[in-house]
């Protein structure tokens, strides 16, 4: 996977420098343009998504969120009775996200940590939720991931990628014209029969599949949720 890797630290790199102020205010409640405005409402409608595709009970159950960004998505989970592992590439962000992390969990925790998702030292988990965490890879690499990951996981991941649409697919070539260090990561769109027939042909044989999916579209934020569950 060594272009899992090379990608990971690009992805490192954009969010704990060159982005960090963006994304801090962007997962705030602090103003923002009309760009960032529907960003922000397309997160929040997916996070949405992806939480009620959990139970609504889940105490007890362990969740890696499977990067965490500020922690939004963690801080639900929790409420909801789960301990949760919070990870991301990002330390800046963790520790934006420890700073923000409420008091009021009820029976749930939240244990922040900055590093990879696939570390094998993070345990087992009940639920895995990756929200926007692999639009940035390349079909193999992505698959890759959720094989790590699904063979951690016993009941569900939820997650999403880019799917392909002339929209995105402009958007990814045009930023490939930007000189390298201008770039953000560039955004990987996959067609959406194509990854979930990888995603079966790669899983099948761990016994997952996947469920329901859905699409979010609003303004400049488009992704695509997947449900897979283990059979």
């Amino acid at each position: 996977m060594g272009s899992y890797q090379e990608r990971r630290g690009e992805i490192e790199t954009y969010f704990d420098r060159t982005a960090v102020e963006a994304w801090k205010r962007l997962t705030s409640d602090a103003p923002v343009g009309r760009i960032r405005a529907t960003v922000r409402a397309g997160r929040d409608s997916m996070r949405a998504i992806l939480l009620s595709w959990l139970p609504a009970d889940l105490t007890g159950r362990r969740v890696l969120d499977a990067g965490c960004g500020t922690g939004a998505l963690a801080v639900e989970a929790a409420r909801r009775g789960a301990h949760v592992t919070a990870i991301d590439l990002s330390p800046t962000l963790v520790d934006l996200a420890r700073e923000r992390l409420p008091t009021d969990l009820g029976p749930g925790s939240v244990e922040f940590r900055s590093g990879d998702m696939l570390d094998p030292a993070l345990g087992t988990f009940d639920h895995v939720v990756s929200m926007d965490s692999l639009i940035h890879y390349e079909m193999p690499d992505a698959i890759a991931v959720l094989e790590g990951l699904a063979a951690r996981t016993t009941s569900s991941i939820v997650m999403t990628y880019a799917p392909r649409t002339p929209m995105l697919a402009t958007m990814h070539a045009v930023g490939k014209m930007f000189p390298r260090s201008d770039r953000s990561p560039a955004i990987v769109p996959h067609g959406k029969r194509r990854f979930t027939k990888r995603v079966n042909v790669a899983l099948g044989p761990q016994g997952w599949g996947a469920g329901r999916t859905e699409r979010v579209t609003n303004g400049f934020y488009i992704s695509q949720a997947l449900e897979l569950t283990k059979r």
